[in-house]
């Protein structure tokens, strides 16, 4: 037997001692092909079913349903509708009340997210030097944010109130009158823009103090070696390194605003005169006390279009932003 037929037959044997999963392995070495069964596929879709369960009943069919909804005119109570086309959205562009009602929502979302940033930017930037209490502190200006919406408005009502609230008490100690936070129609959005502001501020804080944590140190070094004072270093390099944060905190601050609902219910009900009746309300209002389902889809997938528009604009803006820092 010569030399290459002893190794051909050592070989032989050796591939016959590879177990079944030596020899899957080597299967696939050899032809470069996963091992994919098709069972997998089958496993895959059951595990997901739940999700896809919950998604299609909770999002995707009431989504659908709405939108066809929108073009019908039904009443809760009964199981027609009768089709009128374009009518809901012809009616609710043609409302004095729809247009006062998109104006209050604009009033309270550009004054409020304008405070929020601002403010939750001067905390995260004060926290994020070496302070006694820093981590006490975050999380009291946290601490609002996971409180549930209903039981800060209706403590926020009790520091409201004319008579023994403690915001009026305060400012009387200056020597100002009373006010009717919740029953005059120009504090009373001022009032839930001083609430909206204090109920999420924190949260854009923690988004601020995470961003100021990712611009490294050396940047500020170099600069203070070349002379630039604490303002210049706060403005040519916290933020534009700060244009990421700031781009997605202005996004969700924007849909949050226009979604605002919980607050108004509880402090306002959307009065005085309607003064801080919101797109929210307006369409809860329609859907559930007037019963105008066709109506109020109408007025929700307008309200889709806005936010739709304000971000895909402020994704066009920002981008070259935050590109160019």
């Amino acid at each position: 037997m010569n030399e290459t037929e002893t190794v051909a037959k050592k070989d032989l044997s050796q591939k016959a001692g590879l177990s079944g999963k030596e020899k899957d392995q080597a299967k696939v070495k050899k032809t470069g092909k996963g091992t994919y069964k098709k069972g997998d596929g089958l496993s895959a879709l059951l595990f997901l079913s739940p999700t896809l369960v919950v998604f299609t009943t909770f999002i995707l069919f009431p989504v659908i349903f709405s939108f066809y909804l929108s073009f019908q005119r039904w009443n809760m109570f009964s199981s027609q509708t009768t089709f009128v086309g374009f009518e809901n959205y012809i009616r609710m562009f043609q409302s004095e009340e729809f247009w006062q009602v998109l104006k209050n929502t604009a009033i309270y979302t550009f004054g409020t997210i304008p405070l929020n940033m601002g403010f939750s930017l001067m905390v995260a930037y004060a926290l994020n030097k070496k302070i006694i209490g820093k981590k006490f502190l975050r999380t009291a200006f946290f601490a609002p944010v996971i409180i549930s919406p209903v039981a800060a408005a209706v403590i926020w009502r009790w520091l409201y109130d004319p008579n023994f609230g403690l915001i009026n008490y305060f400012i009387g100690l200056f020597g100002i009158g009373a006010i009717n936070w919740l029953n005059d129609p120009t504090a009373a959005m001022f009032a839930l823009i001083i609430m909206g502001v204090w109920k999420t501020f924190g949260y854009n804080m923690v988004l601020f103090s995470a961003g100021l944590q990712g611009i490294p140190e050396t940047y500020y070094e170099a600069a203070m070696i070349d002379g630039a004072g604490r303002w210049t270093r706060f403005w040519r390099i916290t933020i534009p390194l700060l244009s990421p944060t700031t781009f997605f905190i202005m996004v969700m601050s924007m849909i949050g605003s226009f979604q605002v609902f919980d607050i108004v219910y509880v402090l306002t009900s959307g009065g005085p005169l309607g003064s801080t009746k919101v797109l929210v309300f307006y369409v809860y209002e329609h859907a559930f006390k007037f019963f105008e389902m066709g109506y109020a889809s109408a007025v929700a997938y307008v309200l889709f279009a806005i936010l739709f528009v304000f971000t895909m604009l402020q994704m066009k803006y920002m981008k070259s932003k935050v590109l160019g820092n």
